[in-house]
């Protein structure tokens, strides 16, 4: 079956998951963001390769980041952005979710960034729109964050240079992640040959060894010798019931502290996709550290969700 996300010639037409995607297409990515990172350093930061063109961010969850990386990164390619608040919409009102995207499409929407609570939206949606309209799902659910995974991605091939010789941990809630998830489909398919876990048993989701990640509980035995570490946030808001005995218990077993990090290699690099819990999953002196590039995957998600919307809008 055809993979919903490429058109008849196999080009990206909307970016609704990393899994199953083949790795010459997130090569492709990867490689076209490198070519608009220097864009934040001219005067002029913009191009106009979406002008005329009608971006609508739907944010049916909250987010900050996320949002103001995609509208930045819109602005940039100089399309007519348009961010809805949701809260005040009609869908507050009861309006379905396909209703709210058949009116805005008859407003020539040409592309949504959709990011929702329910696993799955963004995929109903890009069954629904017309061929002409393209859809990037910002986050839905626990699913997946295919733009988080993809700048993630070039953040370590920018510091790391070749995916082939890599060990990458993953560390904390892994089963509430939906970056965790992208993460995993993305690291696997570009060639790394070592994916870990670590967390509590509570935070691990069932799957994972066939995934091709090695599960380790032991903070200390996970860290060992690894290139990158990728600090999860704790997803207290999707949690049900007691999954951890205190943040403080959580923070002394799988906080990222410097006497952790020592375990890792000398030049191995800390990420994490924010919001940051400082003290209960990383340490400050880890995180304002110099082997922490965390600011710099803000920065370089800019590039990616250019790419992504160029590459999408262009197919």
């Amino acid at each position: 079956m055809r993979n919903p996300q490429l058109n008849s010639n196999g080009e990206l037409t909307h970016l609704l998951t990393v899994e199953g995607l083949p790795r010459d297409i997130l090569t492709h990515i990867l490689d076209t963001a490198e070519s608009f990172v220097p864009l934040a350093d001219r005067e002029i930061k913009k191009v106009p390769l979406l002008r005329g063109k009608s971006v609508f961010n739907l944010f049916f969850e909250n987010s900050t980041r996320t949002r103001t990386t995609f509208e930045i990164a819109a602005k940039r390619l100089s399309a007519d952005v348009y961010n809805l608040n949701i809260s005040a919409s009609s869908a507050s009102k009861g309006e379905s979710l396909l209703d709210t995207i058949n009116n805005l499409s008859a407003m020539q929407a040409d592309l949504f960034v959709v990011r929702h609570a329910s696993s799955g939206a963004p995929h109903l949606i890009a069954r629904h729109v017309a061929p002409h309209v393209h859809v990037i799902n910002a986050g839905d659910g626990r699913h997946a964050h295919p733009t988080q995974g993809l700048l993630d991605m070039y953040t370590i091939r920018h510091y790391k240079k070749d995916f082939s010789q890599l060990t990458v941990a993953i560390v904390g809630d892994i089963l509430h992640s939906r970056v965790a998830r992208s993460d995993i489909h993305a690291l696997t398919t570009l060639g790394v040959p070592e994916v870990r876990a670590i967390g509590p048993l509570t935070l691990l989701p069932s799957g994972l060894e066939q995934m091709g990640v090695r599960v380790f509980t032991n903070m200390a035995e996970g860290l060992k010798g690894v290139d990158v570490i990728i600090m999860l946030r704790l997803q207290n808001e999707r949690m049900r019931g007691a999954l951890l005995p205190s943040a403080q218990e959580y923070f002394k077993h799988y906080g990222l502290t410097q006497e952790k990090l020592a375990l890792a290699k000398p030049d191995a690099i800390v990420m994490h996709p924010g919001p940051m819990n400082r003290g209960v999953e990383i340490d400050s002196s880890v995180a304002d550290g110099k082997q922490a590039v965390i600011l710099n995957q803000v920065t370089f998600g800019i590039a990616v969700r250019m790419a992504v919307m160029s590459i999408v809008a262009g197919a």
